[in-house]
């Protein structure tokens, strides 16, 4: 049986041209459900489907029938069939792009709607050539152990609206990998983005091994509680994911928690500005700010902060910000009204405590969307709400230092700890200063660099657990010692 609409059987042909935007909407569009609106125009995008907590209890069921069958299947045809799903999604490349730049507002160029995309056929095929193999603990003596990787069962996947197809892709291509049937629950912001790109990777999986169930938070939450689902993925809020650790106690449901980050990066005092202005601008503005691993607050010291703040504003006054489908911008808007207040609300908060808006700052009124202006603050106090408090957009504050160890203190000082970065030319001091850091990542001379095969996690209120490269397998999977 299959649960949702954009589920396919294997080897059914799907209902419309996928490979194009007109094919890929009418796939999944639900003409009496929840309008969706274009963030950068306030256009009618779509309407969305609207799921009940009733539908989670079917596709958790199915997905459970489901599995069995998915996990008894070689590795290797498992490894096939992602294979084949990163071909459906480049078969569909733009029409995803253009539904997802249409529905989040990311433009369609830099590092945003077309390179989302790419970025899901690259962790489909990356995750297909990763080789977990039974480790061998013990071999003397007359003892041989190993630890062998078994499927969990069901995971139930919960995702954010900032990076909503690649995130979805890194939750559910290890998961099936590892023999998994998988429910998703996109973020209500972005519906559309993921039940799309599930109808484009069900034209070769089996029906229910993969589901989306779009809803609300109560819809979320029947996933998150369910007593058939054997593993949480969840990437979004710490609220959020503490509320989800509640509900856990009684499952004892397996997690993955990817949680708010507030990323610091340190500028030492033989760093070159110019050379690593534009690094440090996309450190910080990628995704226009959208995303939980950027860098949200910078600290530079004396000698050269007038200096960074110069290269900066120079480089951020190059970056066209506008409607995503026009080709030149490459940053866009807020996705949302509910970010955008809070952006606001913390340049605000800045301007109040005596800090120098050096560019942006002051948003136009009367235009359609949810833009704010690129923003780069200066001379701002180290505990100002907009360094203290994640803002979530296209600001940066750059924090004034005279002493490294107490740059060092403020940038650990926050209860969270997702990624950090150092920047400078003396690559031992840069790997000295990253080994006193506190977070999950900490890379050097860029920041957010993410890669398929390097595990990435937070620490403190960031969450807990791993995704991405060979421990990212682990934590989808149920470990099995056996012993002769």
């Amino acid at each position: 049986m299959t649960t949702d609409s954009t589920a396919q059987a294997e080897n059914t042909a799907p209902a419309a041209d996928l490979t194009t935007f007109d094919g890929l909407l009418a796939a999944i569009t639900d003409p009496n459900g929840r309008e969706i609106l274009d963030p950068a125009t306030g256009a009618l995008v779509g309407c969305t489907r609207e799921g009940s907590v009733a539908d989670i209890d079917t596709a958790v069921a199915a997905a459970a029938a489901a599995q069995p069958a998915w996990a008894s299947r070689p590795v290797a045809e498992r490894n096939d069939l992602l294979n084949k799903a990163a071909d459906a999604i480049e078969a569909s490349a733009e029409a995803l792009a253009e539904l997802l730049s249409r529905e989040q507002g990311k433009p369609l160029n830099g590092p945003n709607a077309r390179f989302e995309v790419g970025a899901c056929a690259a962790w489909l095929r990356a995750n297909a050539a990763f080789v977990l193999e039974p480790e061998i603990l013990v071999d003397e003596d007359g003892t041989h152990a190993e630890l062998h990787y078994a499927p969990v069962g069901v995971v139930g996947a919960v995702g954010p609206w900032n990076w909503p197809m690649m995130i979805s892709v890194w939750q559910f291509a290890p998961a099936l990998k590892m023999g998994n049937t998988v429910v998703l629950k996109p973020s209500e912001y972005t519906p559309l983005s993921v039940q799309a790109l599930v109808a484009v990777v069900n034209q070769v999986l089996p029906a229910d091994v993969l589901t989306v169930v779009p809803g609300d938070g109560k819809v979320g939450a029947a996933l998150t509680d369910h007593d058939g689902v054997d593993k949480i993925m969840f990437t979004g809020s710490t609220k959020t994911g503490q509320a989800i650790m509640r509900s856990a106690a009684d499952s004892l449901a397996r997690l993955t928690l990817e949680l708010g980050g507030n990323d610091a990066g340190i500028v030492l005092a033989d760093a070159d500005p110019k050379a690593i202005a534009a690094d440090l601008f996309w450190g910080a503005f990628i995704n226009t700010g959208q995303t939980c691993a950027a860098m949200k607050r910078l600290y530079v010291p004396e000698s050269l902060y007038d200096q960074v703040c110069e290269a900066l504003v120079e480089v951020a006054g190059q970056m066209p910000m506008g409607v995503g489908l026009e080709e030149e911008n490459v940053l866009g808007p807020l996705q949302n009204k509910q970010q955008y207040d809070i952006v606001a609300g913390l340049v605000q908060a800045a301007k109040d405590g005596g800090a120098t808006i050096l560019l942006g700052g002051d948003p136009q009124g009367g235009q359609p969307g949810y833009f704010y202006p690129t923003t780069i603050v200066a001379d701002i106090d180290n505990d100002n709400a907009l360094v203290a408090e994640e803002q979530f957009g296209p600001v940066l504050p750059i924090v004034r230092y005279t002493d490294l160890n107490q740059a060092i203190v403020w940038a650990n000082e926050l209860e969270v700890g997702l990624g950090s970065s150092v920047w400078g030319s003396d690559l031992e001091e840069c790997r000295k200063v990253a080994a006193r850091l506190e977070a999950g990542s900490t890379w050097i001379n860029k920041h957010g660099a993410i890669d398929p095969r390097v595990p990435f996690g937070g620490v403190k209120k960031s969450g807990y657990g791993l995704e991405f490269g060979l421990e990212g397998l682990k934590q989808v999977s149920v470990p099995h010692v056996i012993s002769w």
